[in-house]
């Protein structure tokens, strides 16, 4: 916990670190349009005196950075926070310990576990740490006649993780905006995961398989970017970009080459971002302390809007990349300057989708209201 605490991040120049650009950034704010943050609910703690010791795991994107390194408090509590992966995360939560009072989860396990396993051990807070979107992870061969989306049909497609959120999202796409459906391409599940490294390796609840689709195994001792390298399969979805494709395999490409313009374009059609993961919180830490939910709410918007300052001042010099400027302009255009929304209200559109798509594809055992996975308290939690 020291170590990661007092571990110096990017620096620009030979003096001045990522802490101090923080504080810098906070100055320049003054010149900036941000978008401002009040909740709906107290998050006061109780006047006690003592603060409330609580756990945190997940990744620490820059958004919830602030947070992460202590920059940013959560009312009336201190935090320790353990930076752990997502299928380790989701592990912990629905079949090891659960011991950690609040801590990043996929939100798709998480409606399995809540559909489909009766599982109460958890609550959500709606604080969504991940959103990807997913047309990007659609990889084919280029000698198997796939030119567009509609080529998918009657293809072998693989991928490591049936259920995972990333899976869901893409099947829902795809039937929605393409009008190719699960049952369409014919699915195998790759033995290995090459993503171990990163992920963790996939869950229990990203293992689900619907009745009445066929689904084979993958041939033992390959990952899925084996079988799309050795040509078992026509085309691979998958959240990380496989071996073969980051190594230039001469005859895997992407689906969508222009991903980000077709990214675009759905969401200005749809107004959906898609969410991937989300926070939740242990019900017996929420039964002591009823104030925290709304205080981590409170928290974690706090920390992300740290990010968009620094994005929208200091980004240019903090990011390697030589146009982030001009990105960060096109997506506040684009998405608006809260492009990063937390909420029930500011999200249900993308909730109501995943949440479709879930039963429609027969993951989850009955359809899911929104409400009833997030806790009561926060509902009506705002971003203003």
């Amino acid at each position: 916990m020291s170590d990661h605490k007092n571990e110096t991040k990017g620096a620009v120049g030979s003096r001045l670190t990522r802490r101090s650009l923080f504080r810098l950034v906070g100055a320049a704010s003054a010149y900036t349009v941000l978008p401002k943050f009040a909740s709906a609910a107290n998050t006061q703690a109780p006047l006690t005196g003592k603060k409330v010791a609580i756990t945190y795991a997940g990744y620490s994107y820059d958004r919830v950075a602030a947070l992460t390194r202590g920059e940013v408090q959560v009312e009336g509590c201190t935090m320790t926070y353990t930076p752990d992966r997502i299928g380790s995360l989701n592990t912990h939560v629905f079949g090891g310990p659960g011991t950690r009072d609040v801590t990043e989860i996929g939100l798709h396990p998480f409606m399995l576990a809540w559909a489909n396993e009766d599982f109460r051990g958890y609550t959500l807070l709606p604080v969504f740490p991940l959103r990807v979107f997913r047309h990007k992870s659609i990889f084919i061969r280029t000698d198997r006649g796939i030119s567009s989306p509609k080529d998918l049909k009657g293809k072998k497609v693989a991928t490591p993780g049936f259920s995972s959120t990333s899976l869901t999202w893409l099947r829902g796409i795809l039937q929605d905006e393409y009008g190719v459906g699960p049952g369409d391409v014919k699915w195998f599940v790759s033995a290995e995961d090459s993503s171990v490294k990163e992920t963790g390796g996939p869950s229990k609840q990203e293992n689900v398989f619907p009745e009445g689709l066929a689904i084979a195994r993958g041939p033992e001792g390959k990952d899925e970017s084996d079988m799309l390298e050795d040509g078992d399969v026509d085309a691979l979805f998958h959240a990380m970009e496989p071996r073969c494709y980051v190594e230039g395999h001469p005859k895997v490409s992407r689906m969508f080459p222009d991903f980000r313009s077709v990214e675009q374009a759905y969401f200005k059609k749809t107004g959906i971002f898609p969410i991937m993961h989300a926070v939740a919180m242990r019900q017996e830490t929420i039964k002591e302390h009823p104030w925290l939910p709304a205080a981590l709410f409170e928290a974690f918007s706090k920390a992300k809007q740290a990010t968009y300052r620094e994005l929208m001042t200091m980004a240019w010099a903090l990011n390697s990349l030589p146009w982030t400027a001009q990105e960060v302009e096109d997506t506040r255009k684009i998405m608006g300057d809260n492009f990063w929304p937390y909420g029930l209200e500011a999200n249900r559109r993308s909730l109501a989708a995943l949440f479709r798509y879930s039963h429609e594809q027969g993951l989850a055992s009955r359809r899911l209201e929104i409400e009833e996975m997030f806790h009561p308290s926060t509902h009506k939690l705002v971003e203003a």
